[in-house]
This record gives structure tokens, sequence and C-alpha cells, in this order.
């Protein structure tokens, strides 16, 4: 599945608050999340899959 920077639901990598680039996409819950680089992508899907791990289904607020 190839990501497209236009469709990023954001515009400010919420690690560094740069623009976001279109090599360090990836998608959250059904919905394409940018990042600056691919560092900061890493860093987010490695935090998201621990703490997606840690809840379970159906007690996240707001989800």
């Amino acid at each position: 599945m190839t990501l497209n920077i236009e469709d990023a639901v954001n515009e400010t990598c919420p690690w560094s608050g740069k623009p976001v680039s279109a090599d360090s996409l990836t998608t959250y819950r059904g919905h394409v999340v940018g990042f600056c680089n691919p560092g900061c992508r890493d860093k987010f899907d490695a935090a998201t899959q621990a703490f997606d791990a840690a809840i379970p289904d159906g007690d996240v607020a707001g989800g």
C-alpha cells in the first residue's frame, strides 16, 4: 500500500514539530500519520505497538 503525504492527518511531526516528509509516513488506526524522518516514524510505531498491546480492546477513552 502506497501512503501519500496529502492523506496525513498532521502537517508537523509530533516528536520534533518539523514538517512531515513523504518518506516518513505510517498508518495508525486506519489513518495516515506523518513524521519528519524515518527515525521519528519508527519511534512512534514502537510506542503505539507497546501501548496497543497493553490496553485491552475497547478500553481506549475517546477512541
